[in-house]
């Protein structure tokens, strides 16, 4: 009988023992987590400033809708308005700026999203003017998929110092065949490319840099490249020297500039705006 109520008390300790363990751990754990919210609470800044997504050629709903989504699901931001432009440069407006401090996000969509970068960057101008005029908006960021980014930087380079039009703060190129698809030539490197610019430099490229002074030396850019690892140094379009042409431009001109490469499958083309890590990026250069 001694023996059983020995047994007994022994197990009872035990008990006690794993239940206090256990709820030590849940309140390490709980302790964590606390630390962890207040840490992204602290270091997600959300502000009233838009940010408008434009699409690449062929490009529609689903080149940055799924993107925007996602992020916004992730509060970091607010999908507020869609600005749909007609090829004669018209304006359909669906939703509406509230003005809150919700990291705004509008997508910008060409009905004719086959069209040159000349006539893109029209039409950009034409969103932001219906912005300033419409809402008072006085500053924007951009982001931009492959020609998206490309007609961005024609506006930038045409109309970036335009008083009329809300200032750019911050510009986003992905995948963006800046340098009209040149590829590195015999003995170049990457290297070379991203610290002096191309040796080869299309007409494009030309363009950029008789209008980079127009550029507000104020705006932060993330430049984008993928690379599938196929051998051809190049997302499936768009080579990532390309892509990366930009970044001694905008360096030389006093802007602030980062540049990330990503690699595999996922940094495929038109992979890149449904990569995640992407995602995280986009939303920590924009918003953090």
């Amino acid at each position: 009988m001694k023996k059983k109520q020995h047994y007994l008390f022994v197990i009872v300790c035990l008990l006690l023992v794993f239940v206090g363990c256990t709820d030590k751990k849940a309140a390490q754990n709980e302790k964590q987590q606390d630390h962890k919210n207040s840490t992204t609470s602290e270091t997600l800044q959300k502000t009233a400033v838009p940010t408008l997504f434009i699409h690449g050629y062929s490009g529609g709903n689903n080149s940055f809708g799924r993107m925007i989504k996602r992020i916004e699901k992730n509060d970091r931001t607010k999908k507020e308005l869609v600005l749909t432009v007609s090829a004669e440069g018209s304006i359909q407006a669906k939703g509406k700026l509230t003005g809150k401090k919700d990291n705004p996000s509008i997508q910008v969509l060409f009905e004719d999203n086959k069209n040159n970068e000349w006539n893109q960057a029209e039409w950009i101008k034409n969103c932001l003017s219906y912005l300033r005029e419409t809402y008072k908006v006085t500053q924007v960021n951009l982001v931009g998929h492959s020609m998206g980014g490309a007609s961005s930087l024609r506006f930038l380079s045409t109309y970036g110092d335009d008083p009329s039009l809300p200032k750019i703060n911050k510009f986003v190129g992905i995948a963006a065949p800046f340098n009209n698809f040149v590829e590195l030539s015999n003995g170049e490197t990457l290297e070379a490319v991203i610290t002096n610019g191309p040796a080869i430099q299309s007409e494009r490229y030309a363009d950029y840099v008789s209008g980079i002074d127009k550029v507000p030396v104020t705006m932060d850019v993330l430049i984008i490249a993928g690379d599938v690892q196929d051998g051809s140094l190049s997302d499936e379009a768009v080579p990532v020297a390309d892509a990366l042409s930009v970044v001694s431009l905008f360096k030389a001109h006093g802007n602030q500039v980062e540049e990330k490469i990503f690699y595999g499958k996922s940094a495929q083309h038109s992979a890149l705006h449904e990569n995640t890590e992407v995602d995280q990026l986009v939303t920590d250069f924009l918003w953090n």
